[in-house]
């Protein structure tokens, strides 16, 4: 018997018993279905990380305080307190560090502001004024603080979108004033070293900013979430709010330096001349380790997309149980058909049909259940994808290399859990067969 025949064969042996071929189809249509639909989110994460992180800006570096141990989600962060203001400044200086466009070191602290009867608990960040060329990220109304503004400390501030949101509604922020209680978690406590005593420090009574702009939405990042947040000029944040201890008595200290390159040839580079300077700078003797992190936007994407990358297998695999569920019940059901087809068998082998042939018929049949059933639980998968993506829940992508990764799983699942099947028909003996009843 040719395949077509067994195929044609399989599908009137389908058609005649509508409920249970149904019955037996349902668990691979979820099994497929739900490995497209947990891929497409896990690909649809890895896209918008992808996405998120391409956004702040190309070629930057990224400077955190302590190292980092080991890689990927297993790695371990060992915390330390060395980056200064003065090593930010070290390193804009294009003798020291080529390819450098602009650098903003940062301090971040946790505080409460207050407009009116309206709080909200956000970050609030001191940089310079070169922030937004680095971090890509620019005022949507009004104007971002200028070098003016840092050497007069003056205290004004730019709103994140959301926390303009929060603080404001639909009103105009520009120009009002708002009120800034920095958390005392900080652990930095006001300093008289450096020549200059901050006004007031953590813990102290809220201190007025004016508010001169509103930055773009952007969203989250690898350095934080723009939206919610303020940011005020770092000599202001240092000296008039948070207070911050002096690093021998020379230099305020800082949460992390970002560093714009001209370009990305420049990279590699400026990453091994950043390490060499701040090695230096710190004073660490070689075969010691750093006792800060350079990161590049290369590598924070390499570790998004390895850890996205090892969710999505995680939820493909769960969602592949599912299938094996399903491929069992082809095969109990194949068992129930060979028993209740018998005789059939057994006039077949009677006229002349061999052992091949109805082995053949068996299986043909178990792979065309297997086949039928993944091609619907391939809509069942790209509809419920396209569902939450038109949600607005999540993103989601369907892949091509996912439809034929579930689709050719659920024809293996057909094959394997109807070869027992198939041979136990073909193994009957006519005259026994025949005798059935």
């Amino acid at each position: 018997m040719s395949v077509i025949e067994c195929i044609r064969v399989a599908l009137q042996g389908l058609a005649a018993n509508k409920l249970r071929s149904s019955l037996t189809m349902l668990g691979i249509i979820i099994g497929v279905g739900a490995v497209i639909a947990l891929l497409a989110l896990g690909e649809g994460t890895q896209a918008a990380v992808t996405e998120e992180i391409q956004s702040i800006g190309s070629n930057l570096i990224f400077i955190m305080p302590g190292r980092v141990e080991g890689h990927g989600p297993g790695a371990t962060t060992i915390a330390a307190d060395t980056l200064t203001l003065a090593d930010a400044e070290a390193i804009a200086d294009p003798d020291n560090v080529p390819g450098v466009l602009a650098v903003a070191p940062v301090v971040n602290n946790n505080a409460e502001v207050a407009y009116g009867s309206e709080s909200v608990n956000t970050t609030v960040t001191g940089t310079t004024s070169d922030y937004p060329l680095v971090r890509n990220s620019f005022p949507e109304t009004g104007e971002f603080f200028t070098q003016q503004h840092e050497a007069t400390t003056a205290r004004v501030a730019v709103l994140g979108h959301q926390t303009a949101k929060d603080l404001f509604g639909d009103s105009d922020p520009l120009g009002r004033t708002i009120k800034i209680n920095p958390s005392t978690s900080s652990g930095q406590a006001p300093s008289t070293s450096s020549g200059q005593a901050p006004s007031t420090g953590s813990g102290q009574s809220r201190v007025h900013f004016r508010v001169i702009g509103v930055m773009e939405e952007k969203g989250g990042g690898p350095a934080g979430n723009v939206d919610d947040a303020i940011f005020i000029p770092i000599s202001t944040a240092q000296r008039k709010l948070f207070g911050g201890r002096a690093v021998s008595g020379t230099s305020w200290k800082v949460s992390a330096i970002n560093v714009a390159l001209a370009s990305e040839d420049y990279m590699d580079t400026a990453t091994d001349e950043i390490i060499l300077l701040l090695r230096q700078r710190h004073k660490i003797r070689p075969g010691d380790d750093d006792d800060f992190t350079v990161m590049s936007q290369e590598d924070i994407l390499s570790m998004a997309e390895q850890i996205t990358g090892i969710l999505t297998i995680f939820l493909g695999a769960i969602a592949a149980i599912s299938l094996l569920v399903g491929g069992i019940g082809i095969m109990n059901i194949m068992l129930v058909s060979v028993t209740e087809r018998t005789r059939e068998i057994g006039i077949r082998k009677a006229v002349g049909a061999k052992r091949l042939d109805i082995l053949m018929q068996f299986l043909v049949e178990a792979v065309v259940l297997s086949v039928i059933g993944g091609l619907l639980g391939t809509l069942l998968g790209a509809g419920i994808a396209t569902l939450v993506e038109q949600s607005g829940l999540m993103t989601t992508v369907v892949s091509a290399d996912a439809v034929l990764l579930a689709t050719g799983f659920s024809v293996a699942v057909g094959l394997f859990f109807g070869i027992y099947p198939s041979m136990r028909a073909a193994r009957l003996h006519p005259i026994e067969a025949l005798r059935y009843e």
